[in-house]
């Protein structure tokens, strides 16, 4: 057998392998807390779920769904309008995913031919450079750096490497660092894009996630913003709809072309209940917003001053819901320390190398447990000894 060459640049995902050793040590019994995977155990409102269960019974409801339902199109220029201030075309500036991972997985296939240039923030969400990957781009990574806030030295990249690149990806609240960017970033952003020919992709999952009176808009919201590219939303963890699959591609009418043409080629659309859902998220009642928004602040602030009272020191993050923090001083790579907290504290952690070449030396947790759990995730890696230097 003979298989694609593009597959040698891929491994299996860190996600993976954290996932056998969970179920490993599941089954010998032994406990396991985990905070390796984004995925949100805060569920959706009533009044969502009542929405997806009334849809899922129509027994109409079960045919292809082949587009976009234009009151799914519509609902979403509505929260865009009021979220966010921006005015948005359904019919041509609106086009759903079936999650926030499929889009940034396939965009690239849209917009890129075999060698094209693709800058990717180093360090980043996996998929941000696997998708390029796949379309078989050369990354130019574009360092996030501590010193810098976490923010991408546009300055920095060099002329050459700026003239080549033909689409970039750029994703604030940032995971895995939590950052945020200032106004003055995205207006350099558009410069820059524009002066270059760059078409961007900028990922806002976490704009609802921002933590002690902050807050966040639409890279779409700047003068500009339309004229050089689009911006990726997801309800998984604003809603709590993560299994459902919800994400929209939003802005430059011609990008959101190009990709509806690419999925009307993949796929038949989103199952109708769940768009209904996703309309009954984004029309209906936003209280649950702000309580989830709340709920993932009080588990920052239980995870990030109780481990730094037991001697390993953590920043709250200002968004997001993950926790970017350097390894203990005396482990030598993140990996090392990530096995270590699973085999001695059953605690799983993300090593910060699974997110690119910056990532070494940092382990991303995510916020996905509740508060309890998280007092007990400190207690086990206080009782372990991990913390401490041997002597």
């Amino acid at each position: 057998m003979k298989f694609a060459t593009r597959m040698n640049h891929f491994g299996e995902g860190i996600f993976t392998k954290l996932l056998e050793i969970k179920r490993k040590r599941l089954e010998q019994g032994q406990p396991v807390i985990d905070l390796s995977v984004g995925t949100p155990n805060i569920p959706p409102a009533p009044h969502i779920i009542d929405a997806l269960c009334t849809a899922a019974a129509d027994e109409s409801n079960y045919i292809y769904a082949v587009n976009d339902q234009s009151a799914l199109l519509e609902a979403a220029g509505s929260w865009y309008l009021t979220r966010y201030g921006v005015e948005l075309d359904p019919k041509t500036e609106i086009c759903s995913l079936l999650g926030s991972q499929e889009g940034l997985a396939h965009i690239s296939l849209s917009i890129i031919d075999e060698g094209d240039l693709v800058l990717v923030p180093d360090p980043c969400y996996p998929v941000f450079a696997d998708g390029p990957r796949l379309a078989g781009a050369e990354l130019y990574f574009m360092p996030q750096r501590k010193k810098n806030d976490y923010l991408i030295q546009l300055q920095d990249i060099p002329e050459d490497i700026a003239a080549r690149a033909k689409f970039m990806i750029v994703s604030y609240p940032n995971n895995p660092t939590a950052a945020l960017a200032p106004d003055s970033f995205y207006t350099d952003l558009i410069r820059f894009a524009k002066k270059y020919d760059i078409i961007v992709l900028h990922d806002n999952a976490y704009s609802e996630l921002v933590f002690d009176g902050r807050t966040c808009g639409s890279f779409l919201a700047f003068p500009g913003a339309m004229e050089v590219g689009v911006e990726f939303n997801s309800l998984s963890k604003t809603y709590g709809l993560a299994g459902a699959r919800i994400g929209f591609c939003l802005g430059n009418a011609e990008v959101v072309a190009r990709l509806k043409t690419l999925k009307s080629n993949m796929d038949y659309g989103m199952f109708i209940p769940i768009q209904q859902a996703a309309i009954a998220a984004i029309t209906g009642d936003q209280g649950s917003v702000e309580k989830t928004a709340k709920a993932y602040e009080r588990r920052r602030d239980i995870l990030c001053e109780g481990f730094t009272r037991i001697g390993w020191n953590m920043e709250k993050p200002a968004a997001t819901m993950f926790i970017w923090t350097r390894i203990p001083a005396h482990y030598e790579t993140s990996e090392n320390f990530a096995m270590d907290m699973v085999s001695k504290a059953g605690v799983i952690v993300t090593p910060g190398s699974a997110f690119g070449p910056s990532g070494e030396g940092h382990v991303r947790l995510a916020l996905v447990q509740d508060e309890e759990m998280l007092r007990h995730a400190v207690q086990a890696v206080e009782a372990s000894g991990i913390l401490k230097v041997e002597l």
